[in-house]
């Protein structure tokens, strides 16, 4: 009696944190196969909230339909995390899909990586804007589609601290004015967005207080101006600057760098 007692205490409690804590170090598509192994298996990790919070399809065929599919379960229903980097098959309709059907499974995500995702345009930033209230970190570099409408969306994420736009081709001015009023960004990677000017960086300088990073590579069009304006604003904050390209740049000792930024570690400048 006292051996069936003690193995339904070892299954009851034993089995399912030894598998949580297994599990945690098991990648994505091992994780989900376990789900399949037996029903009480299925039902002793979907019972573990933490084991759910990531979602990487990054390089994936048909990642579209299957965040549809994945963002529809209930076990994803506080994810944190999303990876789309170079999914194929990731398209606005899914986006909007996602808005419509799946509201609820996105109210915690924190992270979203859409790295090479070309088939997102506006439409697709609309309806991640209008899902993720507290998103912090949005990634997605390599997307040349977005117009300054899609920045205007991107202002509303007001808990952003991260975000990478390199290679943002359209980003003018006027978008990144808006993207200014994410007054709680921390790191921005601009680089190669060359329609970029000193006014649209000024505008970071004024808005973005509380900016650490800060990447211009290769952009013509920034001077002096904007390191000038970066140094009024954020010279309390800034760690790591990096206008390698800026042609408009002129070199500087190291003595007046710290001058214009006393918390400057890392400074990359054209050769």
């Amino acid at each position: 009696m006292e051996e069936a007692e003690a193995e339904v205490t070892w299954t009851r409690e034993t089995i399912p944190k030894v598998l949580k804590i297994v599990s945690t170090r098991l990648p994505q598509r091992d994780l989900i196969s376990l789900l399949l192994v037996s029903p009480w298996l299925h039902r002793t990790l979907v019972s573990h909230p933490s084991l759910w919070l990531v979602l990487d399809f990054s390089q994936m065929g048909n990642a579209g339909n299957r965040l549809v599919a994945a963002l529809s379960l209930p076990r994803y229903r506080h994810v944190k995390h999303i990876n789309l980097e170079f999914a194929h098959d990731i398209e606005d309709k899914h986006l909007e899909l996602i808005k419509s059907k799946c509201l609820d499974s996105l109210q915690n995500l924190e992270s979203l990586n859409l790295n090479g995702c070309q088939k997102i345009s506006d439409k697709g930033i609309e309806a991640i804007t209008s899902v993720c209230p507290i998103l912090k970190v949005f990634s997605i570099y390599w997307n040349v589609s977005f117009t300054d409408e899609a920045y205007r969306r991107m202002s509303l994420l007001i808990y952003l601290k991260f975000l990478d736009l390199c290679g943002a081709q359209n980003l003018s001015d006027d978008g990144l004015s808006c993207i200014a009023e994410c007054v709680n960004l921390v790191s921005l990677n601009l680089t190669w967005c060359v329609r970029v000017t000193d006014e649209g960086v000024m505008a970071i300088a004024q808005g973005c207080t509380s900016l650490e990073f800060l990447s211009l590579f290769g952009i013509v069009g920034v001077t002096d101006k904007c390191l000038e304006a970066l140094s009024s604003s954020c010279s309390n904050t800034i760690t790591t600057l990096d206008v390698n390209g800026c042609i408009g740049i002129k070199r500087r000792s190291r003595d007046e760098l710290l001058h214009l930024f006393p918390h400057l570690k890392c400074f990359k400048v054209h050769s």
